[in-house]
């Protein structure tokens, strides 16, 4: 069959590795359709991949992440996160999923002045959202044949909003999952676990801000946003994307790695290919993964990971071993 997706190339690098990530897609047999059409077209076809959007810091507009997240009711944000063969980090066996509240805490974005010099940010939390956020973290997880569920959270200072996080994860563990194993962290304390030994971790479960930052420090433990991958999902529609950003110093240089975005879309083949029952969709995800990964293994890999291709060679590489 023949599925539809959105894509949006973003901007600074995000055409370059748009690019390769389409002419990989070509050569895998994976035949999806991928339109310029934005929210529309998404709500339309279900679903997107999306490249780099840079976002003004301090002023500008407003994310078009958060905007994408909010507008179709993105919900739960799942960030894998694992050491790869031919990347050489200081950790080694490192795999982390780290699922996120997309909608709410502080990112809803409500701010005010108060007078001059004060400002107020407020933090949301809704019971719905809690509940909906946790039943799909372990769902996600006993699905994928994960044993632990870690709550990372700030309910000794932030007693009411984080309480309530933690009371919807705890309930949904006790009633719907006991059998996946359950423990509740304070986020200081979990950074500090997660830089000495993240093989303690399985699936961490977080609110929106939380989840922002613990997943890029996971991902610091692998290598890098380079090689890692993120999807944005809600009951209907889904949008996957490299988490790094927009890097326009580089643009146009051939020199950005498509790895993250490359990642991004077999996850969106999978996550179709479930959805569909199409084994032949998902057998194209895997000869995408099966020649990155031998590719990064041959030290066939960008500058950022200590190699010598550009984009567009990289995924000339990735091309070659699927051919073989």
């Amino acid at each position: 069959m023949t599925y539809q997706c959105v894509l949006i190339p973003g901007d600074g690098i995000g055409p370059e590795v748009t690019d390769a990530v389409r002419r990989v897609f070509a050569a895998a047999g994976a035949d999806t359709v991928l339109p310029k059409e934005t929210i529309d077209s998404i709500l339309e076809h279900h679903y997107a991949l999306k490249g780099p959007c840079t976002t003004p810091i301090g002023g500008g507009f407003s994310s078009i992440n958060v905007a994408l997240r909010k507008t179709l009711n993105l919900y739960g944000a799942v960030r894998p996160v694992r050491s790869l063969d031919g990347v050489s980090t200081r950790f080694e066996d490192v795999d982390i999923i780290v699922v996120r509240e997309n909608t709410e805490g502080l990112y809803s974005g409500i701010e005010n002045t108060i007078t001059e010099g004060v400002i107020t940010s407020i933090k949301v939390a809704t019971e719905l959202a809690c509940r909906r956020i946790a039943r799909f973290a372990f769902k996600y997880a006993s699905e994928r044949g994960r044993k632990k569920i870690s709550v990372f959270h700030k309910a000794n200072i932030m007693k009411l909003s984080d309480g309530l996080f933690l009371r919807c994860a705890k309930e949904v563990h006790e009633n719907e999952f006991p059998q996946i194993d359950y423990e509740e962290v304070i986020i200081d304390a979990g950074c500090m676990r997660l830089v000495q030994d993240p093989s303690q971790f399985d699936v961490i479960l977080c609110e929106n801000l939380y989840g922002d930052v613990i997943s890029d420090l996971c991902a610091g433990l692998v290598g890098g946003l380079g090689v890692t991958p993120g999807a944005n999902i809600g009951e209907e529609n889904a949008v996957f994307e490299a988490v790094h950003g927009s890097a326009p110093d580089i643009a146009g240089q051939n020199l950005a790695n498509p790895l993250a975005m490359l990642m991004s879309g077999v996850m969106m083949i999978n996550h179709i290919s479930d959805r569909h029952q199409d084994e032949s969709l998902r057998a194209a995800g895997a000869r995408i993964r099966d020649a990155y990964n031998s590719a990064l293994v041959a030290g066939e890999k960008t500058r950022d990971l200590g190699g010598s291709l550009g984009t567009k060679e990289f995924a000339d590489a990735i091309i070659a071993r699927m051919s073989q």
